[in-house]
């Protein structure tokens, strides 16, 4: 018997609980051209009102798998991945993959572009003039083969219904619902076939989930999916009120990434990219301990070898390698403004939102899908929450190419500090973990 679409969408609406070939109807269906689009906002409506209960979402992710090609990297061993689920400033991909692939872990990793305040690792990456982000799946296997790490574009072919979907969230006020969320960013990970997932949830002014209590609903429910489709899953839960590390904007944040590898660069990133691979580690079966993958990751950092494996990458996807050793071979913008501090004081509060909203009016980031990317703008924080800033001491950089929102960019990033007299407590950086074992 046919399931009638319109039945699907009432049951949800009224709050019944779908069945796996309800569910496979609309979504499989809609992917194919066969479920039009006007019923398919309708079922993402009723999906944001009425929510999913845990069962529902795994079938969901399941039937978002179904609607295309799901890898198999069995014969590369354990092969691991790390998401983000978006924040300001966050290079730390740029970091761990290479650091964890230098420890002997694949690293597999799609990664997309950034949309809104949100910065986009493809977007970093192509940084290094000729970076191809859009390697075939022949290409994309034949590269980890080769080197043991790859980080390209989302292909075509893996779980198309979710670009369908997402294509219709963005334009139906459908895009805040936790099972949508979740079925969407599990749904992509499970068809690229790693068998490890480290997930990096914001929480905070500058993420996408503002509160705690839904971060971690959402951190919660991506592991539970995991879980339910046999595949290990860490959720970290990370503090996105300031940006993280000192670096916004796309070549600015790859050099900050290439010091880090060297041993040096902000503490903040490198807690959360050592929290982050010592995981990667333990899941690749690289190490038996957090401690023990953690000493592993660091040595990677001592001995160079961590650096030498973005290099690596660098080049395997026709990238400018030598900008990892000269970073001056980077994009510079044309004019850089120091801003620097009229008294003695502390920073209490840096607003991840307003700094993330600078770098776009400096072009970094982009306003709606298509536009350019200019990758020398952006901002570079000299200080940071609790720290002292003397008089006439820079507290922030900005990097500009002359357009229009220059200074009103300018003042954002001065509106974004909140001074005192005294120091203030370090705010937490991890805040939380959730795993499925």
């Amino acid at each position: 018997m046919t399931v009638r679409v319109v039945e699907v969408i009432e049951r949800k609406r009224d709050g019944g609980r779908l069945t796996a070939a309800e569910i496979d109807r609309v979504v499989v269906g809609h992917s194919r051209g066969e479920v039009p689009d006007y019923q398919m906002a309708a079922f993402l409506m009723a999906v944001l009102l009425r929510g999913m209960v845990d069962e529902e979402t795994v079938l969901l992710t399941d039937s978002m798998v179904a609607s295309g090609q799901r890898l198999d990297l069995s014969r590369f061993g354990r092969v691991v991945d790390k998401h983000s689920t978006g924040g300001i400033g966050d290079k730390v991909t740029l970091v761990v993959a290479p650091l964890v692939a230098a420890c002997g872990a694949p690293v597999a990793k799609m990664s997309g572009r950034g949309l809104g305040i949100t910065g986009g690792t493809l977007d970093k990456l192509e940084s290094f003039r000729g970076y191809r982000v859009d390697l075939t799946t022949a290409e994309f296997l034949a590269q980890l083969e080769r080197i043991g790490v790859v980080v390209t574009g989302q292909t075509a072919d893996l779980a198309p219904a979710d670009g369908a979907m997402y294509a219709l969230r963005d334009v139906t006020g459908t895009v805040p619902s936790i099972p949508l969320i979740a079925s969407s960013i599990m749904s992509k990970k499970i068809a690229s076939g790693a068998h490890g997932l480290v997930l990096d949830v914001k929480v905070g002014r500058g993420a996408f989930m503002k509160t705690l209590a839904r971060a971690r609903e959402l951190a919660r429910l991506m592991v539970a999916i995991g879980k339910a489709r046999k595949m290990d899953v860490t959720a970290e839960l990370t503090a996105m009120d300031a940006p993280l590390g000192g670096a916004v904007g796309n070549a600015l944040e790859v050099m900050e990434a290439i010091a880090t590898l060297a041993g040096g660069g902000p503490e903040d990133l490198r807690e959360v990219v050592l929290s982050a691979g010592a995981e990667m580690l333990l899941y690749a079966r690289r190490a038996r301990t957090r401690a023990a993958a953690r000493a592993m990751l660091v040595r990677a950092i001592a001995d160079g070898s961590g650096l030498r494996k973005l290099e690596e990458l660098v080049a395997a996807q026709g990238g400018d390698a030598r900008a990892v050793a000269d970073p001056s071979r980077l994009a510079r913008a044309k004019t850089v403004t120091t801003l620097t501090s009229g008294r003695i004081a502390y920073v209490a509060r840096l607003d991840a939102h307003d700094i993330g909203l600078a770098s776009v009016r400096l072009g970094a980031g982009r306003e709606k899908k298509g536009d350019p990317i200019d990758h020398a703008t952006g901002i570079v924080l000299r200080a940071k929450p609790g720290d002292r800033v003397a008089k006439g001491e820079p507290y922030a950089e900005v990097h500009a190419s002359g357009r229009s929102g220059d200074a009103e960019a300018i003042r954002m990033v001065e509106r974004a500090f909140t001074w005192r007299a005294t120091r203030g407590a370090r705010p937490r950086l991890v805040l939380g973990r959730i795993a499925s074992g």
